[in-house]
């Protein structure tokens, strides 16, 4: 049993650093890089003299010793702030997986990164000539960072306070630190942020999960090991790792173990600039969560329309941070208070998004839910068909899938718009459905758009011109193509969180399961995560329910990989005492 938690926490061996071919030694030493230096010739040049500190240690408080590497600026004439990236994934240029296992890099070339960043973090080779050290940090148990790795946790929030606040202690820092990055780095910051260290000065979660949980093993309830077996191969150490997909078998239900891998986001009261996209199938809940929840009143939230790898290097998201962390780590007034509260974008799936579009808050305040009811004629209407108009609608829940767009398995409801509309935020679908076969439903939900003709529409998230693919010719993968927000229940976690769930998003309580009797009728209540998405006349909203996940795989190789428990057929009841719908959320807009 662990010290922390009353149950058994389950390991698994590390991959041994040597497994990473970019692995060199773990020697502390500093090296010079001056102005032009490249790793290579194709990588990006330092833009300024770099004083490079290899593998030094940093004690954290149980004795433990980590290492990092940190960049500053040769000359410098003043103290300086440290910006941290903390993961696991390796430091300055190491790590087993990279965008070169991506289609098109995901738009990212050699040429835009040194070589020298830290995997899903800001290059020292730009920042450093902007006036900042960088500190990569590999957190416990990575690489040869002592101790065993830890997952998205309160520890590895104690953690992150230790280091930041050994960090400050350096005689050419000001005492002020920020962190910043993707995935990992943003799910950390979450963590660490809420520890609440005495110089942290602001965060930068550029697209993190807030709840593992909720949002990335169980979502709705429903067990998924196809991330945490791809993850757990590319986070390498000398020790053990958490075994999270053992974990999710041995305690499918909610926990104290799993409600410590829910950041308690609303400690958080440093300065937060959050970035979120739609078109992640792991970060986008916990993105807007964490800026809703985060108790700070100096907080904006940007929503971008591409992918986060791709948006992180883009040169505008480099100089609007950097005026971020001038602001909060400098306090160069530069008035970046002006900055709207919050930014969104809008996919048009046939056309360049709608970007930058500027409102008070999130959720939008000026939302106005619609409800549209399923018939059983496959449509989608306004009013709620009545008694005579009964139906049931079924598929079968246990066919083969691909997660390749359109999977057998799959029924879909359609609603023509008579004019241009705007879909922004979360939408909620309620289901009374039953199943003959089993006493129990795993159910997917998703919204898709179609042309005029019906044909189902996909978004294609980073341009061609910084890929070099074709559009036609890209991989059916969701980091490149988004098809449309989704949502998931398993029917025994039916019953709602009263604490957790909103007007917008319905929570459910995953301590307690209640099964269904076969041919017994539940309502399901099923949140979508969120979205934009604008449609002209003629195009069509399309609502389609299914055994399995219908957004694309995140990696090829994950394709037909999922487990799942469905049994036989499923049962949607639709009009009189079964009144299924989705509410959607609309958006004045003017664009």
């Amino acid at each position: 049993m662990s010290a922390a938690f009353p149950i058994e926490i389950l390991q698994r061996e590390c991959p041994r650093p040597e497994s990473d071919p970019r692995y060199d030694d773990s020697e502390t030493r500093t090296i010079t890089l001056p102005k032009g230096y490249k790793k290579q010739p194709e990588y990006a040049a330092f833009k300024t003299d770099t004083i490079f500190e290899k593998d030094i240690k940093i004690p954290l408080r149980d004795g433990t010793i980590i290492r990092a590497d940190i960049f500053r600026p040769v000359r410098a004439t003043e103290k300086l702030p440290i910006l941290m990236a903390w993961s696991p994934y390796g430091k300055s240029g190491r790590g087993v997986f990279t965008f070169d296992h991506v289609p098109g890099r995901a738009g990212v070339a050699r040429s835009k990164l040194s070589d020298y960043e830290k995997f899903e973090a800001l290059d020292p080779a730009d920042w450093v000539a902007r006036g900042y050290a960088v500190a990569n940090i590999d957190s416990r148990g990575a690489y040869d960072s002592e101790g065993n790795i830890v997952c998205w946790c309160s520890q590895e929030g104690r953690d992150g306070y230790d280091v930041i606040e050994e960090l400050a202690k350096y005689d050419w820092c000001n005492g002020r630190i920020a962190m910043m990055g993707n995935s990992w780095l943003a799910i950390a910051q979450w963590f660490i942020a809420a520890e609440r260290p005495p110089h942290l000065a602001c965060i930068a979660p550029f697209e993190g999960a807030s709840d593992v949980y909720r949002e990335i093993v169980a979502r709705g309830g429903v067990p998924t090991t196809v991330f945490m077996s791809f993850l757990r191969n590319v986070v390498v150490g000398r020790g053990t790792q958490e075994d999270i997909n053992g974990m999710i078998k041995k305690y499918p239900s909610m926990n104290s173990y799993w409600e410590d891998k829910r950041a308690k986001v609303d400690r958080i009261d440093v300065p937060v600039y959050a970035a979120a996209s739609y078109s992640t199938g792991l970060h986008t809940f916990g993105s807007f969560r964490g800026f809703e929840e985060a108790s700070t009143e100096k907080k904006w939230l940007r929503i971008h329309s591409t992918q986060e790898w791709h948006d992180l290097y883009l040169e505008t998201t480099n100089d609007e941070l950097q005026k971020f962390f001038d602001r909060y780590l400098k306090d160069v007034d530069n008035g970046w208070e002006n900055t709207p509260k919050v930014r969104a974008s809008l996919y048009r799936y046939n056309k360049e998004p709608l970007v930058n579009i500027p409102f008070s808050n999130w959720p939008i305040p000026e939302t106005r839910y619609e409800q549209f009811y399923l018939n059983a004629n496959g449509g989608l209407q306004k009013l709620p068909p009545p008694e005579s108009e009964q139906g049931i609608i079924s598929y079968q829940s246990d066919v083969p899938f691909m997660q390749m767009d359109s999977d057998p398995g799959e029924v879909a409801f359609s609603y023509t718009f008579d004019k241009p509309v705007y879909i922004l935020g979360s939408a909620r679908v309620k289901l009374f459905m039953a199943c003959p076969d089993h006493n129990d439903m795993d159910v997917w939900v998703q919204l898709r758009k179609a042309d005029s003709s019906g044909k189902l529409l996909r978004q294609i998230t980073i341009p061609a011109e910084d890929t070099g693919i074709k559009d036609d010719e890209l991989e059916l993968q969701n980091c490149m193509q988004y098809l449309g927000p989704s949502g998931a229940l398993r029917a025994s976690y039916r019953a709602l969180d009263p604490h957790l769930s909103t007007t917008q998003f319905p929570e459910h309580n995953y301590y307690e399961k209640r099964l269904i009797e076969r041919n017994t009728v539940v309502e399901l209540d099923i949140g979508l995560w969120q979205t934009g998405m604008a449609f002209e006349r003629d195009e069509k909203l399309v609502l389609k329910v299914s055994g399995h996940p219908m957004s694309l795989a995140e990696l090829p190789m994950s394709r037909g990989t999922e487990n799942l428990e469905n049994r036989g057929v499923h049962q949607i009841h639709l009009g009189g005492n079964a009144p299924s719908y989705v509410a959607i959320p609309f958006v004045p807009l003017h664009a």
